[in-house]
This record gives structure tokens, C-alpha cells and sequence, in this order.
């Protein structure tokens, strides 16, 4: 009776995963907690459990599409500023996963042979073993069926969740236990000058590449100023500069001596606020487009972007909900506020015109067909959402229309995005599981799935710390090879998002995308 109830009212059903998932996200197993990834295994039990009933559970998959959409998208939003700034080094990391799911195709190719299993059933147990369903499709469409590659997918499906799952948990455990740091911690010092004649201010900060920021400057005579590249400084000069602590202690070397004087704590002259951007004609502009120099006296020492704290250059590109820490004279403060909005508006606006057009533009991206000998495939939705959510972020404006969004903002939709699609992901995954389990074929494909998803782990790991690849990453560069939103949330959720886990994951994600495609029809075709 209540199953069939859920059946009749799909809407139901999903918000009734929704609440199950919730509930059993916050069940701690061993110490951790599922979060949101729960969502996906009680809709793939639920769904197994109606089968069994007489009765087919599923969300409509319009939504589930969709939901995948808003996820893909928003973790390139939140991953492009990062992104293209570590793709000079990061793609090393795209060749080497591609590499990697590629051993795992090749022992999935050798084994399922070895155990007599069809081609197109090899190829549906890879795809599932690695948890991508257009690898299913283009096996499928190669094959010239759906129904053996299906089997395979099935069955090997769950294992490929739990088992790259438990593989995430390891990598992010030995971090913990290792003490891997992100973005390192801003610190603050006052420090007086010991040279007759130094640098200026814009001379100091080139010699040290931006890491450090000079905020005030008081001179031996006159009133405290705020810090510009063309103020020179000379002895007994006292500075206030910002950054990592390696960074300073170069910095304090190189001028003199740590100060006891707290010229941070005097405003007399100077005062400091954090002003939130809320202005959306601001957003994907430079800083020193604001021309705050010019217009107040006032100077950005530092922008915090979600929870990482940045010391902002010239040409920092800024985003709406940007959290900036300001430094002018005392009558200008609140009119620095005033020009830059500060308001909370800024931290939720999600820019429905750019969201708009990043899931179409994104959408078209993935319905280009990409030829090959074999016919041709499409990245789908997903890549192409992600792709363009990359590439929004880190041009942020075409002409006058902003395209990007606020990081919380963006936060917010791909958790809402990952849960509608893990539900329907689960449905669907548990109708087929519920089938496929009755096939004959069951136990070897499992065993063939087991395989392959352990070799791809394992090669994920080693590969990934031979590239000194610190854990955190690692662990979003796992979801991102494994093209599971499953593992990023269960990641995120260990972490409390750290901005590491949704960078591994853009980086590899587009490369492993395509290399399951063409692997998966490449397993049917040396049959």
C-alpha cells in the first residue's frame, strides 16, 4: 500500500528520499558520516524493496537531469577561479587519471574475459564499476544492445559508489593524520624599517611575487597613511603587512625588525572594515577597477571568498559576495561601504541570467558530436554544464552582464542540485540492480566490477602521491575521476568544503568523462 502510494505520487517519493537521506546522512559510521551521499543508497534500497513489492519506484528524470545540471555547473563556478590557475601544472593530473582508468579497463578486459563474460557485458560492468552512465550508452550504442551492457552496469554499480567511497575516506583520514593544510593561514605584523633608504611599497611587493600586502604606513613624522606602491620607505618608518608567515618573516629580514608599536590597533587617522561586494556591476571586474585609491584613499588588503582568505592583486578578478578587507581614512569608511553595496543580498544573489546561460550554453557544449572511427559521442550535460560553469567564473562579465555568482550562492544550488539527482540516480540504479541480480551472470559481475573499481582506486592513490598530490585534493580528484557527485558531497561534508575537493574534482572530471566513453566502446569492440 505505501509503496504504491510513492508510485502514484513521484513528487512525494522524491521529498520523502530527500528526508530518509537527511536522516541517515547524519548517522555516524565508524566516526563519519555519509551526508548527503546517503540520498542515493536509500533510493537505490528503497527502489530494490518496491521491485520486490510488484512495485516500480522512480523520480521523473527530467528533474534528475536537471539537478545534475545545477550541480556540474555550480562546482565550476566555485572551481574556476582555482581552475585555470592550476591547469599549467595540473595537466599531468588529467593525463596520469586518464592513464589510470585506463589499467582498470584493461584488467576489467583481461578478467571478464577469463570468467567467459560477453563483451558488451565487460563493457556495461566498467561503466558501472566507474559509476558513468554515458559510458553505458556509447557501449550500448556500440553493441547494438542495451539490455547485456545494462547488466553489468547494474550490478557493478553500488560497489563502484561504496568502494571509491571508502577510498576517499582513507585519503581523507591520512590527511588529517598528516595535517595537510590548504591555503595558508594570514597573519599580520607590524614591522619597523632598519634601512636608511628602502624600497617604495609597489618595490616590495613585486620583489615578493604579491605574497605579502602592505596596508598602513606611518613615517617617523605626520599622520598614518594608507599604503600605496609609490610610498617610499626609510628608517624608523613603521609598516603593517599581511600575509603567510613565511612570507613575513622574509619580508621583516629583508626591512628590519618586528615592532612591539601597535600602529593596527590606532585609528586616529585610518580605520579597516570588511565590506561585502554587492553591487552586481562590479562583479567580474579588476580590483583596481574599483579605483578606490583614487576615489577615497581606501586600499584591499585582503578578499575572502567563501572560507579562504586571498591577498588580492591588481588584477583580481572580484565576484558578488566577495567579503573585502578595507583600509581608508576615517570620514571615507562608510562611503566605501556605500560605493561597494554591503549588503547580504551579495552573498545570495545566484544571477538567474548567468545561471540561465551557463546551463544552456553548457548544455549545447555537451550535444556536440565528437566523431570517432566507431560513429560518434557526445560529453552530455554534465561536462558541458561543468565546462561552462569554468570558464564563467573566471571571465566573470560579457561586456556589462555579469555571469558569475556569489561563492555561497553557488554552494548552496549544488547541494540542492547533487540531492535532486542522487535521488533519481538511486531510483534508477536500484531498478536496474533489482533485475539484474536475477541474471545468471550475477556473481562473476560482480566479482569483474570489485576488481575494477578496486584497481582504479588503487592506481588513483598511487599515482596521486607520487605526484605529491596533497590527500584533500586527492580526494576530490577520486570523485572527479570516478564522475560520482556521491563521493564530492561525502568529501565536502568531511572536509566543511574545503575548496581543494571541488579542484580535484573539475581537473580530472572533463578528461575522465571522455576516457570512459571511448574505453567503454573500445571493451565491446575487441570482443
Amino acid at each position: 500500500m505505501f509503496f504504491a502510494f510513492l508510485e502514484q505520487y513521484p513528487m512525494l517519493l522524491f521529498a520523502v528520499l530527500l528526508v530518509l537521506g537527511a536522516l541517515l546522512g547524519q548517522v555516524k559510521i565508524a566516526g563519519a558520516t555519509l551526508g548527503p551521499a546517503a540520498v542515493l543508497f536509500v533510493a537505490l534500497g528503497l527502489t530494490a524493496w518496491g521491485i520486490t513489492q510488484g512495485v516500480e519506484l522512480t523520480v521523473p528524470e527530467v528533474l534528475g537531469n536537471f539537478g545534475l545540471m545545477v550541480f556540474t555547473y555550480t562546482v565550476g563556478i566555485i572551481s574556476g577561479p582555482n581552475f585555470f590557475g592550476s591547469l599549467r601544472r595540473g595537466w599531468p593530473v588529467m593525463l596520469t587519471t586518464v592513464g589510470c582508468v585506463a589499467v582498470a579497463a584493461l584488467v576489467g578486459g583481461l578478467a571478464g574475459s577469463a570468467l567467459g563474460l560477453p563483451q558488451p557485458v565487460i563493457a556495461g560492468t566498467f561503466a558501472g564499476a566507474l559509476t558513468n552512465t554515458p559510458a553505458l550508452a556509447a557501449a550500448s550504442q556500440v553493441a547494438g544492445e542495451a539490455e547485456l551492457p545494462a547488466v553489468g552496469y547494474s550490478i557493478s554499480y553500488l560497489w563502484g559508489v561504496i568502494g571509491m567511497m571508502l577510498a576517499a575516506a582513507w585519503a581523507l583520514r591520512r590527511g588529517a593524520r598528516e595535517g595537510a593544510s590548504g591555503s595558508p593561514r594570514l597573519e599580520q605584523r607590524t614591522v619597523r624599517v632598519d634601512q636608511e633608504a628602502g624600497p617604495t611599497i609597489g618595490e616590495l611587493l613585486k620583489e615578493h611575487d604579491g605574497a605579502v600586502a602592505v596596508t598602513r604606513v606611518k613615517h617617523t613624522t605626520g599622520p598614518m597613511l594608507v599604503a600605496s606602491p609609490d610610498e617610499p620607505l626609510g628608517k624608523g618608518d613603521l609598516v603593517s603587512i599581511v600575509g603567510p608567515a613565511e612570507a613575513l618573516a622574509s619580508v621583516t629580514s629583508e626591512l628590519g625588525h618586528v615592532s612591539s608599536i601597535d600602529i593596527i590597533g590606532d585609528r586616529t587617522d585610518l580605520d579597516s572594515n570588511r565590506v561585502t561586494l554587492s553591487i552586481a556591476k562590479f562583479a567580474g571586474h579588476r580590483l583596481e577597477d574599483l579605483d578606490l585609491g583614487r576615489r577615497f584613499g581606501a586600499h584591499v588588503t585582503r578578499v575572502r571568498r567563501g572560507d579562504v582568505d586571498m591577498i588580492p592583486t591588481p588584477d583580481f578578478l572580484l565576484q558578488l559576495g566577495d567579503r573585502l578587507r578595507v583600509v581608508a581614512p576615517r570620514d571615507q569608511i562608510r562611503a566605501v561601504r556605500g560605493y561597494l553595496g554591503d549588503s547580504e543580498r551579495g552573498f545570495s544573489d545566484i544571477n538567474p541570467l548567468g545561471l540561465a546561460l551557463g546551463l544552456t550554453i553548457g548544455v549545447a557544449i555537451g550535444m556536440i558530436p565528437i566523431p570517432l572511427p566507431t560513429g560518434s559521442f557526445t560529453l552530455g550535460s554534465a561536462a558541458g554544464t561543468l565546462l561552462a560553469g569554468l570558464v564563467f567564473a573566471r571571465i566573470g562579465r560579457v561586456g556589462r552582464v555579469p555571469i558569475s555568482m556569489p561563492t555561497a550562492a553557488a554552494h548552496a544550488l549544488s547541494a540542492l542540485g547533487m540531492l535532486v539527482f542522487l535521488a533519481f540516480a538511486g531510483t534508477k540504479a536500484g531498478l536496474l540492480f533489482a533485475d539484474a541480480m536475477s541474471s545468471s551472470l550475477g556473481w562473476k559481475v560482480a566479482l569483474l566490477g570489485f576488481l575494477i573499481t578496486v584497481v582504479a582506486a588503487a592506481a588513483l592513490l598511487l599515482v596521486g602521491r607520487l605526484q605529491r598530490t596533497d590527500w584533500i585534493q586527492l580526494s576530490g580528484q577520486l570523485a572527479g575521476a570516478q564522475t560520482q557527485p556521491a563521493l564530492l558531497a561525502f568529501a565536502n561534508t568531511r572536509t566543511g568544503f574545503d575548496t581543494r575537493v571541488s579542484l580535484g574534482y573539475a581537473l580530472v572530471y572533463p578528461a575522465a568523462m571522455v576516457g570512459k566513453i571511448l574505453l567503454a566502446q573500445l571493451l565491446v569492440l575487441i570482443g
